[in-house]
């Protein structure tokens, strides 16, 4: 008999633990879900963020360089390159998408030359600098940012 009373208890114990565990789970599934879809959203955001960042560092030195403000634009202008480096090395982590990658890395070959303009304070720095954001503009533009 007691056995019997046990076993029965044991089993209305199991049932009430389940219906809770299921009533936990209808409540935090879609919470979950929820997070994990802000998570992506951040993380989207943040990816944009550091792609805006980098063309906005090249706009800066674009600017600069018209103003005649050569070393704010050579800072700026390596700051940008430094950082499209470190892009391009990330690989598969990068913000850029690979096509991205590939349309930008032939860029850099124009590095060493900008900076050295910029350095000399060469007001055709103010020209080549122009002209390479409108190649980097065009180079970014077709694809979307990596996911």
């Amino acid at each position: 008999m007691s056995s019997d009373v046990t076993n029965s208890r044991l089993r209305r114990a199991l049932i009430y633990a389940a219906v809770a565990l299921a009533i936990f789970l209808l409540g935090f599934v879609p919470m979950w879900l929820k997070a994990r879809g802000a998570w992506r959203a951040q993380d989207n955001a943040q990816r944009e963020l550091r792609v805006s960042q980098l063309e906005n560092l090249l706009s800066s030195a674009v600017i600069d360089a018209r103003r005649g403000d050569y070393e704010p634009a050579r800072q700026a202008s390596s700051d940008f390159f430094t950082r499209l480096s470190s892009q391009l090395d990330s690989g598969d982590s990068s913000d850029l998408a690979q096509s991205q990658r590939d349309a930008v890395r032939p860029l850099l070959a124009q590095r060493d030359e900008l900076i050295t303009l910029l350095a000399r304070g060469d007001p055709a720095a103010a020209d080549r600098l122009t002209n390479f954001y409108v190649a980097y503009r065009k180079a970014m533009a077709p694809a979307q940012p990596a996911s």
